[in-house]
């Protein structure tokens, strides 16, 4: 059976939605880690992890969107990412968003390399495939010095 590009359009856009969820799993981690830090803290957070994930996480989805529109593909929404156990700890929490968002990243990174957004894209896809990982690239050194300096 030969592989269509409405296929292949498809295919690009469950992948997209997997990095999506996982910017969702970090999203919530770094809700939970929010909570559970001092006010100061918490601010540093927020500007240094959540934001920038939040961000990335909503320009994916307006991506994702904005794809299945112009090509006539059915659309989903993602729905929040469930809350983990508090007991995980705020280094818990942004170890397992940090996990998350390396493997948001290197979803994207695979797909790129897969020049399937330009086969079967558009320069619309691509931008925003490289605006989300642009966004993702310091987060990994965000969240090893918040770590590091956590309840100093």
């Amino acid at each position: 059976m030969p592989y269509t590009t409405s296929d292949a359009r498809e295919g690009l856009l469950d992948t997209v939605a997997g990095a999506i969820e996982g910017l969702g799993v970090a999203l919530a981690a770094l809700g939970e880690a929010y909570e559970q830090l001092d006010e100061q803290s918490a601010e540093r957070l927020e500007e240094q992890l959540f934001r920038p994930v939040q961000i990335a996480y909503g320009r994916a989805q307006r991506t994702y969107a904005g794809f299945a529109e112009r090509h006539q593909l059915p659309s989903r929404a993602f729905a929040p990412a469930p809350a983990g156990a508090p007991s995980a700890g705020v280094r818990g929490f942004i170890e397992a968003a940090t996990a998350a968002v390396a493997g948001a990243d290197a979803t994207l990174a695979e797909l790129q390399d897969s020049m399937a957004p330009v086969e079967v894209g558009d320069a619309q896809l691509r931008d925003g495939l490289r605006e989300v990982r642009e966004l993702l690239a310091p987060l990994g050194r965000h969240a090893r010095e918040f770590v590091r300096t956590f309840g100093r």
